[in-house]
This record gives C-alpha cells, sequence and structure tokens, in this order.
C-alpha cells in the first residue's frame, strides 16, 4: 500500500495554511517544519491539494466500510455518513451503521410502498407528488361543499313536503334543472358508457416491475418500445391485425433491454424518456442515471452516450437520423454525433433543469427549462439563435408544428404560447385552462403529412383535468374536451388527423372525435396513464400505466 510521509503531509498541510490566507501561522510552521529544506516541487503540487487528498481517503473508508455489501442501494448508505464518523471509527463499526441504516430504509420503504407506488423518479411523477397535496384540499373543500348542499337540498324537501302534490312535483323539477350536472357532463358519461372498449380488443402485456412512464411505436413496423422506473426499456412485437384475446400465439414477443447490470432496482436507473429514428431501426434511451442508450431492434446495446451529470427528461432524434438530442437536469442540451457514438456540442444556456428538446430541422432546435426560458440553437452556434421570453412559470414541453415555421410551449403559469421566428413576442397566448399545462401536441397537417388540407390545430393537457383544441391561425379555442377527473398527463393525433386520444391519471384514455369535440371511444385500465401513442396505420393505440402494465387497444371505427 502506498504512505505518504511526514515531509509529505507537512508540504500539503503548509500549502492549506497559504492558501488559506493563514499566512503567520504558514511561516511559523514551515520555519518549524523546514519547508525550505523539502525536496518537493511547488509547482507540481496542485491548490487544495490538502481536502483532495482527505477527500479521497474518506472516500476509500466507505468503500472499505461497504466491501462486503453487494446490496444495491449503496449511495443511500453512504449519505447519511458524516466525515467525523469516517474519521474516528474503525471498519467494523462503520458496517454495522450501514447496515442499520440499511434495515431502516427497507422498513420505511414497505411502509410507503402502496403509498408511493413503489419510487416516482421521473418528471411526470413528481409533477404528480405536487399536486396530490392541492388535490387532497379541493377533494375535502367540496365534500363540505356536498354535505352543505345535501343539507339544504332535505331542507327544501321538507318544506316541500308539507304544500300540495302539484307544488312538490313542479318544486322537484325546478331543482334538478338548478342542481343537476352540466350538460356536457351528463353526455360525457353515457357516451363513456356506450363507447367502452371491451377487453377482448385490449392486449395487456406484463412484464415491468414498476411504473411505465413512456412508450412509442415504431415508425416503420409493428414495435412497441416502453420505458419503465425498474431500470428497463423493453421492445414488444405486436401481432398485425387484432387485438383480440387469443390472437397473440403462445408467449409474447419481448425483448429487455437492461439499463444496470444483476438486480434491477436501483431507482437511478429509472427509463424516463425514449425515441425511434426515422428508419425505425435504432431506439434512443434516456435515463435517470444521465446517461442515453441507443438499441438495435434486436435488443443490442450499440452505444452508451455519457456526458450529462444530472437525470435525462427529453431526447429526440433528428429526421435524418444522424443526431441525437438530449436535454437533461443538469441545465444543458447536448447534441451527440451517432456515427461516432460522441458528443459533438454542449448547450449551456439554461439556468434551470432543461425539461424538454424539439427538432426544427436537421440542424437547429428549440429546448425548454424550469428557468421559464426558451432558446432556439444551432448546431455550430455558440450562442442561441433566438431567445423567447414570456413565460412566468416552468416550461414544460416545447413543440414545433410540421413546418418548422411556429414554436408551442406550455407552462406551469397556466398557459400555452405561440412563438415564430419573425417576431420577438409570443404571437398568441393562449389563457383557457385553470391549472399548469403538462403538455402539448400538433395536428399531423400540412404539407408533407397525410393531411395537406386540414387546418393545424394544437392540443393542450393539463392538470385541470381537460384537453383543449386550439385554432392556432386565430388563436381561439375551438373544443374544450371534458371527460376525465384527474390530471391529464398525455395527448396524441391519430396519424389521419381526425381523433385525439388522451390519457389520464383517473386510470382512464379517451378518444375523441376532432370534429364535434365528443368521445367516441373509452377505456379504463388499473392506474393512471403515463403516455399514449398511436401505431403507424392509425389502428392501433398503446398507453402505460402506474400499474406496471401497457396495454395495446384495437382502434376500427
Amino acid at each position: 500500500m502506498t504512505s505518504v510521509t511526514s515531509v509529505e503531509l507537512n508540504y500539503l498541510v503548509f500549502r492549506y495554511l497559504q492558501e488559506s490566507g493563514f499566512t503567520h501561522s504558514a511561516f511559523a510552521f514551515g520555519y518549524e517544519a523546514g519547508i525550505n529544506k523539502c525536496p518537493i516541487d511547488g509547482n507540481l503540487v496542485p491548490p487544495g491539494a490538502l481536502i483532495t487528498f482527505v477527500q479521497k481517503g474518506l472516500q476509500y473508508l466507505e468503500m472499505e466500510a461497504n466491501l462486503s455489501n453487494c446490496d444495491t442501494d449503496l449511495d443511500e448508505d453512504f449519505s447519511f455518513l458524516q466525515p467525523l464518523d469516517l474519521i474516528t471509527k474503525d471498519v467494523h463499526e462503520l458496517r454495522q451503521m450501514v447496515n442499520e441504516r440499511r434495515k431502516k430504509l427497507r422498513k420505511d420503504r414497505n411502509k410507503d410502498f402502496e403509498k408511493e407506488n413503489e419510487g416516482e423518479h421521473g418528471r411526470a411523477r413528481e409533477k404528480e407528488r405536487e399536486k396530490e397535496c392541492e388535490n387532497d384540499r379541493e377533494k375535502a373543500d367540496n365534500g363540505k361543499e356536498r354535505e352543505q348542499q345535501q343539507q339544504r337540498e332535505n331542507q327544501t324537501d321538507r318544506e316541500m313536503v308539507t304544500d300540495q302534490e302539484d307544488k312538490v312535483t313542479v318544486k322537484h323539477e325546478e331543482n334538478g334543472a338548478l342542481g343537476g350536472p352540466e350538460p356536457m357532463d351528463i353526455s360525457t358519461t353515457s357516451t363513456s358508457h356506450l363507447c367502452e372498449i371491451p377487453s377482448s380488443d385490449v392486449t395487456i402485456l406484463d412484464g415491468h416491475t414498476s411504473e411505465v412512464c413512456a412508450c412509442a411505436w415504431s415508425p416503420t413496423g409493428s414495435l412497441l418500445a416502453s420505458g419503465s422506473g425498474d431500470s428497463t426499456a423493453r421492445i414488444w412485437t405486436i401481432a398485425e391485425g387484432s387485438c383480440r384475446s387469443g390472437s397473440q400465439n403462445g408467449p409474447l414477443n419481448v425483448l429487455v433491454l437492461k439499463h444496470v447490470k444483476g438486480r434491477t432496482n436501483e431507482k437511478s436507473k429509472d427509463v424516463t424518456t425514449l425515441d425511434w429514428n426515422g428508419e425505425g431501426t435504432l431506439l434512443a434511451t434516456g435515463s435517470y442515471d444521465g446517461q442515453a442508450r441507443i438499441w438495435a431492434t434486436d435488443g443490442e446495446l450499440k452505444t452508451t452516450l455519457t456526458k450529462h451529470k444530472g437525470p435525462i427528461f427529453s431526447l429526440k432524434w433528428n429526421k435524418k437520423g444522424d443526431y441525437l438530442l438530449t436535454g437533461s437536469c443538469d441545465k444543458t442540451a447536448i447534441v451527440w454525433d451517432v456515427k461516432s457514438g460522441e458528443w459533438k456540442q454542449q448547450f449551456e444556456f439554461h439556468t434551470g433543469p432543461v425539461l424538454d428538446v424539439d427538432w426544427r430541422n436537421n440542424v437547429s432546435f428549440a429546448t425548454s427549462s424550469t428557468d421559464t426560458m426558451i432558446y432556439v440553437c444551432k448546431i455550430g452556434e455558440n450562442r442561441p439563435i433566438k431567445t423567447f421570453a414570456g413565460h412566468q412559470g416552468e416550461v414544460n414541453c416545447v413543440k414545433w408544428d410540421p413546418t418548422g415555421s411556429l414554436l408551442a410551449s406550455c407552462s406551469d403559469d397556466i398557459t400555452a404560447k405561440i412563438w415564430s421566428l419573425k417576431h420577438e413576442k409570443h404571437v398568441h397566448d393562449l389563457k383557457d385552462h385553470s391549472k399548469e399545462i403538462y403538455t402539448i401536441r400538433w395536428s399531423p397537417t400540412g404539407s408533407g403529412t397525410n393531411n395537406p388540407n386540414k387546418d393545424l390545430v394544437l392540443a393542450s393537457a393539463s392538470f385541470d383535468s381537460t384537453v383543449k383544441l386550439w385554432d392556432v391561425e386565430a388563436g381561439r379555442i375551438i373544443h374544450s374536451l371534458n371527460g376525465h377527473s384527474d390530471p391529464v398527463y398525455s395527448v396524441a393525433f391519430s396519424p389521419n388527423g381526425e381523433y385525439l386520444a388522451s390519457g389520464s391519471l383517473d386510470r382512464s384514455m379517451h378518444i375523441w372525435s376532432l370534429k364535434d369535440g365528443k368521445i367516441v371511444k373509452t377505456y379504463t385500465g388499473s392506474g393512471g396513464i403515463f403516455e399514449v401513442c398511436w401505431n403507424r396505420e392509425g389502428d392501433k393505440l398503446a398507453a402505460c400505466f402506474a400499474n406496471n402494465t401497457v396495454c395495446v387497444l384495437d382502434f376500427r371505427m
């Protein structure tokens, strides 16, 4: 084992005193220790060497203390150890402390398992937690209101009983008209009941052991990818034709893409986002460990992209497929050269975590952040080519329209905005929601799509449980889709632009007709829905759930 001499240690102490501004102490110590006779070349010793030396020693002690502990969650074990513990206690005592801490963590975790739904690390789940307290308060208030309303109605009923029979009837009718549900509530409920997708038209994909927070169909075939908090992504091969029970002969064909070797309950390896390249030959996944990975369709890990220092919340391929763009909690976005597997450029303009990224074309893109700012960047440029300021809260999502001329954004400030590179200020400020807007999507229309003649429509999904459809040219609302009872996390347009699917924490997925804003089909699962997506043909829908499942639904009108 390498040992340090007293001469070397004295020199490190001398330099520490000098660098800390303790001039007199440094002189006295240097004189007594004979530093002027020391053979060490001071130019070779970096600043802060003593502190670095001590820190490395502490890290070594940490590793030694945990050498025999092959269990997971080492980061959590270390987090409570104080430097003084490491200096004053021997290895045996440290091991004992670590083991006791681990037992306590397991106990606490088991207690909270049901409540916390086995750890929630994705951006969607973090937002969900923020809303829980607010929802509880609202439910309590609504409960009180209902109770008071009931008391008032009972009082009215008692008064009416003493009146004549015909008046009783009239008054009851009036009371129903005044206190009954709104017309939208009536039609939505009855429509939902009539249009429920039968379980025979649903295939449930089991296998994930934690909540599934991302899903995406391959643009070219029958492959469906899903990403989960269990440290895996999966590629499912979905049979052509009907999803009816029995259409999948034998066990489902699935590839498991493991993001960590061995046991898979390391929360730092949650798969938070995924995206297929345009040819459907490569799948990119982003993880809570700050790494992006590129996989082939046979499950082979092609490349691991390592540079971010925080969780990746968003990643996108450009259309050409030569660059991958990632946005991270470390406040940066990185463009990766896929062929070489190296980073091409890191964009460090934001002052808060990057929440979303979206390509405008093959070389320029937009980024949004918790810092309320939106930047349009271009490969090779050292500054943003456009800055959009105007939001007052975290900007959760940015999306370019199909032609790349308009950018839509949505925020915790309860607004969605439309921007153009030709203007400094937003073109439209869309303000009809009553709570934070989590995501937005453009309808597939305009040149280069299947729907060149349809008007451009923007859909926004909010924590107010509604989805709004916007006429982008006029900047006004077309429909408010009021069918969910909890926050809506995901919306997706059908490829033909005629339908919109929405998924909510109320466990239901609704499919809406864009013509009249009514529900045409609905499905209720066993957990909150984090994402919904259509296949290329538009005859199948996938949804991923908080109860560890993915569902594939038949859709034929």
